[in-house]
Formats: C-alpha cells, structure tokens, sequence
C-alpha cells in the first residue's frame, strides 16, 4: 500500500470508531507513581514507571523504577480507581519485569561501568516483598520475557555503549548476548543458564551485538532485537539460532524533518532510513511486531510485521505518524531525528480480535491495530497516554490495556511519571476530541490557545508562539464527532508567514476577519499588540499598545479578545506594575475612535504558583473569562469559568482608579478535565459560546514539548 493509502486506512478507521457504538478502548484511570513513596518521604525526588507487568489475576500491576531504584506495585481491585502498595527496595537499577503468579522476575543492573557490566535476576515474592531467588547474569540485562508455558526466561543482555564515547557508535565492547534460564514449578535455576552467542551475526558491528528486547511465542522460540545492530534474531529454547537477518530500511516520504523550526511542514523526505527497531511482540507462532524506534543512523517513525524468516509481513510506513499528527500530537522539536519515535509493542487478543498496540514515546500515544489479517493491519483507534510510555501490559481477562509512563517533569513544573489504565468498553471512543483528519492536505496542529464562536457550529481557533513561524486560524466543524479541523487560514503579512506573533485570542470582526490579540513578550521582540486579519488571514492593521500601558506592562500580556459593539476587550493574564495584588485589568481598545481604557478584574489568591486569565468572551448580556492557576494533576486547584455583568463593563481611563467588577461562577472545570481518567491537565485557554450557549472549552497542549500532547475540547451545554 502507499503511505496514502495507509494514512486513508487510518483516518476511515478513526472515523469509523467514533461513528458507531462498538467496542472501543477508553481511559478510566491514572495512577502518579509518586504515590507509592513511603509517608515522610521526599516526593521530590524523579520518579518513573518504566517496564510494567500483572500478577496472574490481574489485580496487582508490578513496575520498574530505574530512578529509585525500587519495584512498585499497584493495587486494581477496582481498575478505576487504582491504589498504591509501596515500592519494593532493589539492590541496583531494574530495568525490566516479567511476573509468573504473583512471583516478580526483575532484571537488576549492577554495572560499575560500561566495559566491565554486570547484573542480575532477582525473584520477588510481590504478595510480601520477599527476595525468594536471585541469579548473577553475564552483564546488563535489559529485557526479560516468560515463556507462555512458565518454562523459562529470556534476558537480553545489551551491555549498553558509552554515548559519550566515539560519538556513541559501535562497536564498544564487551558484546552482549541473549540468556535463557530455566524454571523449576516458578523458580529460577541459576545452574542451568545457558548463554546465546549472537556474535558474527549483524552486519554493523557484528562483533559487538547489542540486544533490546525479547519475546516468546507458544512454541517456546525467542525473538530478540539488536538495535544498534539493525538486526533480528530468532532462537529456539533450547539456544538454537533458527533465522536471522537484517531489519531492514525504509523511504520516508511526507515527513517533517527539519527541527525546531515553529512549523509543522510535512513535505520533506529521508532515503534509506534504517529500522533500528526497539520493542518486539510476537503476535502468532510465526509472525513478529516491532517498534521501529531508531537510534544514531535510524528509525523509520512507524512499525513492521515480519515472518520469522525475515519476510517483510506488513510496514506502516507514515501512515502511523501521520494519524497522530491529524490529532495534534506530533512532537515538532523531534522532527530532525525519530519523529514520534515509536519505542515499544505489545500483542493481545480482546473479545477474539488479535489486536498490537504500538507506543509513541515523544507523541505519548497508543496506537490500537487490528492484527486479523497481518498483511493489512486496521488502525482502530489512537489513545492519550503519560508522558514517554515506555512499557504496556495487557490483561484481556479483564479488558484491560495499561501503560506505563516514563517521563516524570518535575524539574520543568510539568506532569509527573503515570500509570494509566484503558477499558476495552462496549462504548464509542472519547478520543481524540479533535482532529484534521479528512482535510485534503495532511495539516498538523497544536497549542490551541484562544477560541471564538461563529453561526453553524463553527469554532475558531488560533495557535499561540510555539508554532511561530506558521501562526494559523483554525476552522472547527463542531458538529461532527469528533470535532473537525476543516481549514487552516494561515496568518501572513505582505505575502508571507507573519513573524514575531504570539496570539492568544481570537474573535470575529463582523465583517468576515478577526481581530487577534498578541500576548507579546518585549524581551523576545514580541510585541503586545491587536491585529486586524481578513478571511485570508492577511493582516491588514496592527494596532500597538498606547504609552500608559506600556509604562506598566510585564510579559504577562493579552490572553483573549473579544469583542462587544465597536469595543474590543482584552484579558490580562497577570498583575501588570500598577495593579494591586490578584487583580488584572481587562482593557479596552474602541475601534472606530482608538479610545483606550480598562476595568478590573479581582482573581483568586493561588495556593501554589500563580493564577491568571487565558480567556474572554462576550455573550448575551455576560462577560465571559476563564481563570486558572499553573498547576496540574492533584495540585490543581482553580480551573473555573466566571461571568461578569456586561452592564459593569465600562472602561475608565488609564492611569487613573479603575472599577473593580463583580464575578459570579459558572463553572468549576475540574470534574470536566478528569472525566476521561487522566490527570488534570494545567492550561485551560480556550473558551467559546455559541448561539444556543453552548459553551466549548479547550487545553493548550504545549506543541508537545514537555507535554503528553492532549488537547481536551469538550462542550458545556446550557
């Protein structure tokens, strides 16, 4: 198939999940592993939840936590609202976990450094925290794999390179190699370990093979990835190599390749790019999935099926990362190098359907394919997940898909490591809330930031300086499910894309354009400014800040515009210099005598960090804002819609008092932002009411950067 089609594939099965009540899977819970620190502890400590696995009756999820050193446990009783049992202490760093019954088969890396690694196989009785076995192995173990009979283990022992040395590049040795250990009635058998030699066998550096990652079918054959190595090796039980062969390269073709350019430009192309592949699931006894995430000279951005004999099966070619860019998730500041980098693979069969889930660490999504006919996945759905989801587990018995989420940003104020935790439902999918897909051209999106409504269920958008150098108004057909992107007016002065914009709100002009508020930052050259754009988005008026507000202004600017009679209002996120604690003006510009004046708005006293405005809107006889505080997850504490009486909105002079105008609470969101089981994401920035009062509320996500790149677009019905 062509990547076109592929990306038709993708976007009629996404249509498809949301048009008919089927079954679908859906979040219901999320789980912040700082959870599982002891009382008194210090939680400002980085923690994650890496490779993650099930007790056999899936009531107890058992991970890894490289960070702190320890094995953490989850209780799922009620999978809906998950519990913490503690972190188990290790002698060294986990790195991967398999679980025969309730007995925990952890991989401990105890290196002192890469040219003398070492490690070991630790059992653990996870009903008691118990040690109850513990293996040394040939170096550092990276993955572990139970054989479906209980048989034995597999370990791939990667010796990792030192990236620092020679740029990274291999061949470093000691070379790693893939060990089996058996197992008597579920207990390890350190006597009997047997070694795989998997030297000589790679083309690049064959004298040094770095395994990734291993599975086992129901025949007992191992399949281990050499990443580094761009190789596949198959084995059989007893150490046999049954096949082996190179994983292969790929032409990309419609790909964003450039870094960190503020633009989401899928027109460019990469020859010969390398698989690298990284996770591998076996997903019948002679067909194999991995995750193509690249390394130094690779990654292909999507995922392949083979036969174990080497046959090329299936290769999504673009087709995965472009589904993921129509929902906004597309990691721009990786563009240069992996894309969405998927990192990891996992099979399970649900309600009979063979179904391979496929992970994208920087997009932090889960793509959910039908595996029926291997020759032609079906992309079914694609599912928000943490921050960096590094490992799944799936418990079918249960209808159960978790991931576990490396990425714990608490140095950046951002999200903290999850666990979160999908249902396989008779129900149609909650995500995504929006998407451009069906648009003629592929169109990226992302840190929406400012909303107004128009006739028809029509909602426009606008991106905010993230995306800087391809400021753009969105069109949003509100009444498909979900929400549509269906045109992206891109916002340009004299013939070219506009620079040094940072819009943060939108509202209609009345005539067919917008009026458009820059927050502004002046020392980034942003300036704090309203301009005027046609239904071409060309801007043809730029209307600066006059002097007494400039004398005050900080780089909290406008967040919002809109606009009543000839006046636009403006609201100002944060206290400007002249304006008392928690208070913030909301200004006022006339646009038929240039009169400048404002009122104030008094805002909730925050009990962390900060709280601000990121939105206004006028509707009927209201004023409409949103008022936020920085904070996410359980810090989260103001997320509120307010109205103020439009009767009270009367600008007085700048540089004078200002009034002070009432509020009344509309809404409290927070129960809104947990409704579909994740954390409570930090910036709610878009509000939008429409003729009948529909109120339509969205998140910035950021553009993906420190961020798990859900966009919340929900609506609030009168």
């Amino acid at each position: 198939m062509t990547a076109r089609l592929l990306g038709l594939t993708s976007v009629l099965a996404l249509a498809a999940a949301t048009a008919q009540a089927e079954m679908n899977f859906n979040r219901i819970a999320s789980f912040p592993v700082v959870q599982n620190m002891a009382e008194g502890d210090d939680i400002s400590r980085e923690s994650s939840a890496e490779i993650i696995d099930a007790t056999a009756d899936g009531m107890t999820l058992v991970y890894t936590d490289s960070p702190l050193g320890v094995l953490g446990l989850i209780d799922i009783t009620d999978p809906s609202n998950p519990a913490p049992k503690g972190n188990i202490a290790l002698d060294g760093e986990p790195t991967s976990v398999a679980v025969i019954g309730t007995t925990a088969f952890v991989g401990v890396n105890t290196s002192e450094s890469y040219t003398d690694p070492s490690g070991k196989m630790v059992a653990i009785d996870t009903a008691t925290g118990n040690v109850i076995g513990e293996c040394a192995l040939a170096g550092q173990p990276d993955s572990v794999a139970i054989s479906p009979d209980g048989g034995f283990l597999a370990v791939a022992i990667e010796n990792e390179r030192d990236e620092d040395l020679n740029d990274g590049m291999i061949p470093q040795l000691p070379a790693g190699s893939l060990q089996i250990l058996p197992l008597s009635d579920g207990a390890l058998d350190c006597g009997m370990i047997a070694s795989v030699d998997l030297t000589g066998l790679a083309e690049i550096a064959p004298e040094d093979p770095e395994p990734e990652y291993v599975s086992i079918n129901a025949d007992g054959e191992i399949v281990v990835t050499l990443q580094e190595n761009n190789h596949i090796v198959v084995v059989s039980k007893d150490g046999e190599v049954l096949s082996h062969f190179s994983a292969g390269a790929v032409n990309l073709d419609g790909i964003d390749a450039t870094d960190e350019r503020g633009a989401l430009i899928f027109t460019e192309r990469q020859e010969g790019r390398k698989r690298e592949p990284d996770a591998v699931t076996w997903i019948d006894p002679d067909h194999f999935a991995t995750a193509n995430e690249g390394d130094y000279q690779g990654g292909s951005r999507g995922w392949t099926i083979f036969h174990q004999d080497g046959t090329v099966v299936y290769d999504s070619g673009t087709s995965f990362e472009h589904a993921i860019v129509q929902i906004g998730h597309y990691p721009d500041k990786r563009s240069d190098a992996k894309g969405v980098e998927p990192e990891s693979v996992t099979f399970g069969n649900f309600g009979g359907t063979p179904m391979v889930f496929v992970g994208a660490e920087r997009a932090s999504v889960v793509g959910v394919y039908d595996v029926s006919a291997p020759a032609a996945p079906v992309l079914k759905q694609l599912l928000p997940s943490g921050v960096g989801p590094e490992g799944y587990v799936v418990i079918p018995s249960r209808g159960l898909l978790v991931s576990a989420n490396e990425a714990d940003l608490i140095e950046d104020g951002g999200a903290r490591a999850h666990v979160m935790i999908f249902e396989y439902q008779d129900a149609p999918a909650v995500y995504p809330h929006l998407t451009s897909a069906g648009m003629d051209e592929l169109t990226g999106w992302g840190a929406i930031s400012g909303m107004a409504a128009d006739a028809g269920g029509v909602v426009w958008a606008v991106n905010d300086s993230f995306y800087g150098f391809q400021p753009t108004i969105f069109k949003i057909d509100t009444t498909q499910t979900p929400a549509r992107i269906v045109d992206a007016i891109r916002i340009t002065r004299a013939g070219h894309p506009a620079q040094k914009l940072d819009v943060e709100g939108i509202t209609l002009d009345g005539e067919g354009g917008f009026w458009l508020a820059s927050e502004g930052r002046t020392d980034r050259v942003v300036p704090h400014a309203l301009y005027h754009v046609n239904a071409k988005g060309e801007i043809e008026k730029e209307i600066g800040l006059p002097p007494a507000l400039m004398a005050v202004e900080t780089r909290f600017g406008f967040e919002g515009i809109t606009k009543v009679g000839d006046t636009l209002w403006m609201a100002v996120q944060r206290e400007w210099k002249d304006d008392p604690e928690n208070h913030v003006k909301l200004v006022a510009y006339d646009t038929e005598t240039g009169a400048w004046g404002a009122v104030r708005y008094e805002k909730a006293q925050p009990e962390t960090g900060w709280v601000g405005l990121s939105e206004i809107t006028a509707h009927g006889d209201f004023v409409y804002v949103i008022e936020r505080d920085n904070q996410l997850g359980t810090a989260a504490v103001t997320k509120t819609i307010y109205r103020i009486p439009l009767a009270e909105m009367v600008p007085a002079p700048l540089g004078g008092d200002l009034p002070v105008v009432s509020k009344e609470l509309v809404r409290d969101l927070l129960p809104d932002l947990t409704a579909t089981g994740g954390y409570v994401l930090d910036k709610v920035e878009g509000l939008a009411i429409a003729e009948d009062g529909t109120m339509w509320v969205s998140t910035d996500n950021d553009g993906v950067d420190d961020h798990s790149g859900e966009t919340m677009f929900f609506a609030v019905k009168p």
